[in-house]
């Protein structure tokens, strides 16, 4: 239950971060976008500073969900970063949320609780055989290769943002995998091992690059394509290799039931949420402070 908790804080803090940093970027003039002085003007900035500190946190977090308990478990609960960061949003922007919004926040908190009871993924290894590494770097990696091609092929529109977005889960669910190997590292052999693993450079690189897609994704087409490949795409890959690459193993038999019926409404909140015009508010503050009797209703769908 520790790494629950740990994993619910992660998520409450990465959203909390990522809106606050959002309504510090709208402070800063315009002109600034593409020049050094944005970051010494955000850096004079409260607000963005708390945003930073909101994502290191976040990634302590994180760390410690994935060092405390399985990567099957613990992945799936970074679903709640998407309703935090609208409901957190909401209050940041002054954006008021609709019952459609609070439907889905019901429905992806409640069909993940029912997912994991279901599941409840245990046992499994620590660490993961060298060798282990090498076909499970092949095999997702090549998986997060063909979707940024098929999405690179692809002009603006769902396709594109849909491919990006899941290449961005891939390397999400990879970057935890590479986290909870290193975490292992850094509790049994000491700071020196841990500065001295591929495993944590691995991490930071997958990590840093997973990044670059979500922002290119974002860029790429609307939220209903990019949002649910990332948010489900990074919860079914975390899962697999928890599975596949640490050995944890969850419920099966009857109980497959219930987890799909879990799986199939924490879907459909997502689904629904990332066509809600809250979001899309929430995610583009600044065109909604500019004119928000103008919100362009087709990006949210």
């Amino acid at each position: 239950m520790i790494s629950i908790l740990f994993a619910v804080l992660a998520a409450c803090s990465n959203a909390f971060g990522t809106v606050l940093q959002r309504r510090a970027v709208l402070t800063v003039p315009a002109s600034k976008s593409l020049r050094l002085g944005l970051m010494k003007d955000l850096l004079r900035t409260p607000v963005w500073l708390a945003g930073i500190l909101g994502v290191i946190l976040a990634a302590i977090f994180q760390a410690l969900a994935l060092g405390t308990g399985s990567l099957a478990a613990v992945q799936p609960v970074f679903i709640l970063e998407l309703p935090l960061a609208l409901v957190i949003g909401g209050m940041v922007f002054h954006v008021e949320l609709s019952h459609k919004a609070w439907a889905c926040v019901a429905c992806i908190a409640g069909g993940l609780a029912l997912f994991l009871f279901s599941m409840a993924p245990s046992g499994g290894r620590e660490q993961v055989p060298g060798i282990w590494w090498v076909p499970t770097l092949l095999i997702v990696g090549g998986l997060g290769a063909v979707l940024v091609l098929a999405g690179l092929r692809r002009p603006n529109g769902l396709m594109r943002a849909a491919c990006l977005g899941g290449a961005a889960a891939v390397g999400n669910a990879l970057t935890a995998a590479l986290i909870k190997s290193s975490m292992d590292i850094l509790e049994h052999q000491g700071v020196a091992a841990w500065l001295l693993s591929w495993q944590t450079y691995a991490f930071a690189a997958a990590g840093g690059f997973s990044l670059f897609l979500l922002g290119t994704a974002m860029q790429g087409g609307p939220l209903i394509a990019s949002q649910p490949a990332l948010t489900l795409g990074d919860a079914v890959v975390g899962f697999c290799l928890g599975v596949a690459l640490y050995g944890e193993q969850p419920r099966t038999g009857l109980w497959l039931l219930p987890a799909l019926l879990g799986f199939a409404v924490l879907s459909y909140g997502v689904f629904a949420m990332s066509r809600t015009q809250c979001l899309y508010k929430c995610v583009h503050p600044e065109e909604h402070l500019a004119s928000p009797a103008e919100e362009p209703a087709a990006s949210a769908t």
